[in-house]
């Protein structure tokens, strides 16, 4: 649509219902500002080090972690450690069992390799051996863990398998999830497909498995001694626990809300933690195709756990954590949203649980309280073994596939989050919480967002200790705080006091339409309405706080308004206000239309100014959130436009018939005039004969670019009919809108006498 003159109302407001959507946004509050971080929730976005980030938001020295080496395997499925303090692991993708010396720095080595898709479990016998379970073929193996030579499916030893275990059941279980011995040396095997438990003497040479107890869930998960010798088994399908007697006689001890047991254990005072996942009434993640040896294809209906494991997907809702105490009702100790619970250790009041999707080890307590202990630099925390009189304690990851111990630590140290002030800021005392002690706290600032890796932190300044509680570091837009713990340090909230430094607003992009109006009341139905948009959603408008100017604001079309729109921010966030200001061509002196603008858009009558080239200048001012001695401005100038609200002039507008020489006689009329309009070219221009249609009529050379034209043209002689006397009209258009009229009378010259 065109654009017509401009309507500039310097006294009229627009109307606040209309333009809400552009009013200013603050990001932030002016003045001094604290940044807390006390709760268990916002400790855990920094990086502890031998730090333990406590459920009562308190930081205590914790568990160091060491990495012992990242197998070429996607997953360490199973980790074992004998007397002697060699490390296996068990990995799936591709599926191995590597061997650790004790020494630090050992490489692995692989001892058996596997045409199965994982090495599942992994347990080392009173005799001595390693025992290994593959999957989906159901296999368990017995490997000499000193052997010099590469073990393969041809020449390890199975001392089970699933497909010919039990011949009196048409189902027989195709996949195995746990291992454990009991005192006398035999091995328990859980499977599943269907669920069942089978038990087999690898004390006695080529003993027959049995099946020791048969259950109706789809998988036995996992296993665990009580200190009576009955079995504790979780289940896959009802989320049941077990207690298997001697005999193999089951009785279900629980039934969790959720439909996967994933992990049990027994503490020393008999206490039996069972982890728990997934939804009853749905299995939301679908079974995995997985492709087995040659040219056999297998599909898995794994566990819901391991499935999140090999699609790196959280279980909804998360895990839970139940203690079943002897004489007491079960209860729930701990519940984690965003964890998968993959494995749990008894400890002396409690569990470690290791878990996914964000790779965490917490400590948690029989009363319910926990720690975060450890962040490992793996999606899950999947296996764990700790060997007998060894203060050592291995942890296997997927995604990736990593070894790590679990132990003593040199550093006790807890980096916080980064702050970011959003502009260059002075910061001032740090605030702790009136209970630490044993501690050391530094901090470092800069302008970056994250400090620099492996090429030193520039960007940022060196850390720096506390002067007098203030801190040392030079201002700037980020800090970031870090603590060193001493053996019986504590710390919970530390506040950090900050200054921004006041930055101007800007003024990110003006647009000015000619003929649109914003106005209060909504536009009729009939009304044409003209988008106030900006020529293109740039960068530097997108990205402002007021995202809301991307949007283009309808407003009505008036030939008698300009609508000037904008864009701004301030990074201070503070509130900002506008005056609006207009110059002419040939002008130097900035005119005020309008002070005080809150909104981001103003309309404006264009009647109260000459025709002719002018430009809009906004300035913005954050006075509304500093005292007038501290408060900047920002401005910006638009583009140039034009203001045009006069109608061309017609000038020597004649009608001439050609002249008769004998009657009747039908003769073409001559038409000619001019048009000139003071500041736009002519853009078109019409006639209408006798009050009938309009008609264009180009002027004289065809282009109409000039303030003046010349128009000639011919009437012919058969469009005059009816009466002798005849009335012209002619319209010419300025490039606005704006139209001139004129008419003339004439007589026909076949009627004259």
């Amino acid at each position: 649509p065109r654009m017509v003159a401009f309507l500039l109302a310097a006294r009229r407001a627009c109307l606040p219902a209309a333009l809400a959507l552009f009013a200013a946004t603050p990001t932030l509050a002016q003045g001094t500002h604290l940044w807390t971080q006390s709760r268990m929730e916002e400790f855990e976005k920094g990086t502890p080090q031998g730090v333990a980030i406590g459920s009562d938001g308190k930081l205590h020295q914790g568990p160091g972690l060491r990495e012992l080496a990242t197998t070429p395997s996607t997953f360490v499925w199973a980790v074992a450690m004998d007397k002697s303090g060699n490390v296996y692991a068990a990995t799936g993708s591709p599926a191995t069992v590597l061997r650790f010396g004790p020494e630090k720095n050992a490489k692995p080595v692989t001892l058996f390799e596997t045409h199965d898709l994982t090495v599942q479990a992994l347990r080392i016998g009173p005799d001595g051996a390693l025992y290994a379970a593959t999957l989906p073929s159901g296999k368990v193996y017995k490997l000499n863990p000193a052997a010099t030579e590469k073990l393969t499916d041809a020449t390890a030893t199975v001392v089970f398998d699933a497909a010919t275990a039990d011949s009196s059941s048409a189902k027989h279980a195709h996949y195995i999830w746990d291992l454990t011995f009991d005192a006398q040396g035999r091995l328990y095997i859980a499977a599943g497909g269907p669920a069942a438990v089978y038990r087999v003497d690898v004390t006695k040479p080529g003993a027959k498995p049995e099946l020791f107890f048969h259950g109706d869930e789809q998988h036995i998960r996992s296993l665990a001694w009580d200190a009576k010798g009955n079995l504790i088994a979780g289940s896959d399908g009802s989320g049941l626990v077990y207690r298997i007697s001697p005999e193999g006689k089951g009785y279900v001890l629980f039934e969790a809300p959720r439909r996967e047991v994933t992990s049990v254990a027994v503490g020393a005072d008999g206490t039996i933690y069972a982890a728990a996942v997934g939804d009853k009434s749905r299995n939301p993640l679908p079974p995995i195709p997985l492709q087995g040896t040659a040219s056999i294809t297998f599909t898995v209906v794994q566990p819901g756990s391991l499935q999140a494991a090999n699609t790196s997907t959280t279980v909804p809702e998360g895990s839970e954590l139940y203690a079943l105490t002897p004489d007491q009702a079960p209860r729930k100790i701990w519940a984690g949203k965003d964890e998968v619970v993959y494995a749990l250790a008894a400890e002396k009041d409690g569990v470690l649980a290791l878990s996914g999707n964000r790779g965490r080890v917490f400590r948690i307590a029989k009363n319910g309280d926990y720690a975060d202990i450890a962040h490992l630099d793996a999606q899950q925390a999947l296996c764990f073994a700790a060997a007998p009189n060894q203060n050592r304690k291995i942890i296997g990851t997927g995604n990736t596939g990593k070894v790590v111990e679990l132990g003593a630590s040199d550093s006790h140290a807890y980096a916080s989050d980064v702050l970011d002030a959003g502009a260059l800021a002075r910061f001032g005392r740090v605030e702790i919480d009136p209970g630490a002690h044993g501690y050391t706290l530094y901090t470092r600032s800069g302008n970056v967002e994250q400090p620099a890796r492996g090429r030193g932190d520039w960007g940022w300044s060196e850390w720096q200790p506390l002067t007098d509680g203030k801190i040392a570091s030079p201002a700037g837009r980020y800090l970031q705080w870090k603590i060193e713990l001493a053996a019986d340090g504590e710390l919970g909230s530390v506040g950090i006091n900050y200054l921004p430094v006041n930055a101007a607003p800007q003024i990110d992009d003006i647009v000015v339409v000619p003929g649109a109006r914003v106005n209060a009341q909504p536009a009729a139905a009939a009304q044409q309405t003209v988008p106030v948009a900006f020529a293109s959603a740039s960068a530097t408008v997108s990205t402002t706080a007021d995202s809301s100017t991307s949007s283009p604001l309808q407003a009505q079309k008036d030939k008698s308004a300009v609508t000037v729109r904008w864009a701004a921010h301030d990074d201070n966030g503070d509130d900002l206000k506008f005056s609006l200001y207009l110059r002419g061509d040939g002008e130097s002196v900035w005119r005020l239309l309008k002070d005080d603008l809150s909104d981001k858009a103003y309309s404006f009558d264009a009647a109260q100014i000459p025709d002719g080239g002018y430009q809009v200048k906004i300035v913005a001012s954050d006075a509304p959130s500093h005292t007038p001695s501290d408060a900047l401005t920002g401005e910006k100038i638009s583009e140039r436009f034009e203001v045009d609200t006069t109608a061309p002039v017609l000038r020597a507008l004649k009608a001439e018939p050609a002249a008769c020489t004998k009657a009747p006689c039908a003769q073409p009329v001559h038409v000619t005039f001019e048009a000139e309009d003071a500041a736009s070219p002519i853009a078109h221009a019409e006639y209408s004969l006798d009050a009938g249609p309009w008609q264009f009529i180009e002027p004289v050379g065809g282009l109409s670019d000039a303030k003046t034209e010349h128009y000639d043209f011919t009437l012919p002689a058969n469009t005059l009919k009816g009466p002798a006397e005849h009335l012209l009209t002619v319209r010419v258009y300025d490039r606005y809108d704006n139209a001139g009229v004129a008419k003339t009378v004439f007589t026909a010259a076949s009627e004259a006498r």
